[in-house]
């Protein structure tokens, strides 16, 4: 039976009391659903698989620093705070830049990555204003490679079906990076140390069933960034490319059946021979006022799933169906780069000007292109005399925007004005250097719709 109900206490209940069930999965519902383990505890309903006492410990931050603790896995430094001094402290202990984050929230709700302490004297001052019984979490953000695994464990082996890289280092959310799979810039050793770290793990927090975990790759050492005792919204996909039906197995793991019984070992499943890339679908344009930039909350709407026979295809086929057009030669590139990133976007910046596009920036980021060979020219700022930046944007000229932000999420700000403007005049704009030199290199092989092939994925 299919009950259309929301996920909360009373409805489900209602449900449970009407059915009777031997046992209810909380796995497949997301952090929702998970939200619920202790309830049903408390009405002596049964959970398959993973104990509530073990999903506490994933989701406690003491706990689970204490398991990564005993089993020597790294994670980046951080702490919980409950007031602004605490976090200031807490800051300058693990060094900035910093990722702070709420407590309990779901997509990345209120995170952000902070720069200095001012920055992040504003934040907590905002966040305990609206919460003042829960933690906020200040950790130490590294700038590192960010990798994604879901595994099934049945108590003593774990499968694990394939592991994603994500094309955009750490920092945007999960559910807005491109993922790869297989990935693309993994060492054998890195893979071995990823099966391995899943493995102990799922063990410690006895998991029964589905487990999600994100790593970073920083300097050929691997984190843990977090762990989730469910399945994530990669299943569909990783199932879907490997052919391996997690959602079945996992269930009947939960049921009692052990994975080799069923007929998988444990460890890394064989890889696909091909490429698949996950893109994510964006609704700003129909959001009126919802800043595009990329960073730590979510903001994508859906997905698509690019398979091609090498990561060029795959990728071209993801942005295509994404709705990403490949920029016209008869536009110019509007680029507006902060300081820090200006060195990362020149080789970008100079496999563009060779393929025969055409640069405006503004003041600062057409100096330092005009300085290293890469012409230029200045348009005038958002809040200076027309014809201005919005004006530029809005003549039909500019055929691609590349605006890396100083601030995300800040309305108050010149970028997010010209964001919005790009995007309700149907024009793509890019927030993350990694997603645009991804572009820039498929640009480079003058991929179109009729280079690629179809393949069936479905056999």
């Amino acid at each position: 039976k299919l009950y259309f109900e929301p996920l909360t206490e009373e409805d489900v209940l209602n449900i449970v009391e009407k059915e009777n069930p031997n046992g209810v999965v909380l796995q497949f519902g997301g952090q929702t659903a998970i939200k619920l383990a202790n309830f049903f505890k408390e009405k002596n309903i049964p959970i398959l698989g993973t104990d509530p006492e073990q999903i506490d410990m994933a989701e406690d931050r003491e706990k689970f620093d204490e398991i990564l603790e005993k089993l020597d896995i790294k994670r980046p430094r951080g702490k919980a705070v409950m007031n602004v001094e605490e976090g200031v402290k807490a800051a300058n202990l693990v060094g900035y830049p910093v990722l702070v984050r709420p407590s309990y929230v779901l997509g990345g709700k209120g995170m952000e990555i902070t720069y200095s302490e001012e920055a992040l004297k504003t934040y907590l001052s905002k966040a305990f204003e609206i919460d003042t019984k829960n933690p906020v979490l200040i950790d130490k953000y590294l700038i590192g490679r960010e990798i994604e695994v879901d595994a099934i464990c049945d108590g003593e082996d774990v499968l694990v079906p394939g592991i994603m890289e994500h094309l955009e280092r750490a920092g945007i959310h999960s559910g807005d990076s491109i993922s790869m799979y297989p990935p693309k810039n993994l060492s054998d050793s890195i893979k071995k140390q990823l099966v391995e770290i899943t493995k102990k793990i799922a063990n410690a927090l006895e998991t029964v069933g589905m487990v999600n975990i994100q790593f970073i790759e920083y300097e050929n050492e691997l984190y843990i960034i977090e762990v989730n005792p469910r399945s994530s919204r990669t299943v569909p996909y990783i199932s879907k490319v490997t052919k391996v039906p997690m959602i079945e197995i996992a269930t009947r793991v939960m049921m009692g059946e052990k994975l080799k019984d069923i007929g998988y070992g444990t460890g890394l499943y064989k890889e696909a021979e091909l490429i698949a890339i996950k893109v994510p679908v964006f609704s700003t344009q129909k959001l009126d006022g919802v800043d595009i930039s990329l960073g730590p909350e979510m903001k994508s709407t859906g997905e698509v799933l690019g398979v091609g026979k090498d990561y060029n295809e795959a990728l071209f086929k993801g942005f295509i169906a994404a709705g990403v057009k490949m920029p016209d030669k008869s536009k110019k590139i509007l680029a507006t780069i902060r300081d820090r990133d200006k060195d990362n976007f020149k080789p970008i910046a100079l496999k563009l000007k060779e393929m025969g596009y055409e640069f405006v920036a503004t003041e600062n980021t057409a100096k330092y292109l005009n300085e290293n060979g890469i012409k230029a020219d200045t348009v005038k700022k958002v809040r200076e005399a027309k014809p201005n930046l919005i004006d530029y944007i809005r003549s039909g000229v500019v055929g691609l925007v590349i605006d890396i932000p100083t601030k995300a999420n800040d309305v108050s700000t010149d970028g997010y004005r010209i964001r919005r403007t790009a995007v309700e005049a149907s024009i793509n704009v890019f927030t993350s250097l990694d997603t645009i030199a991804a572009l820039t290199e498929i640009m480079e092989t003058n991929t179109t719709t009729e280079d690629v092939d179809v393949y069936n994925i479905s056999k």
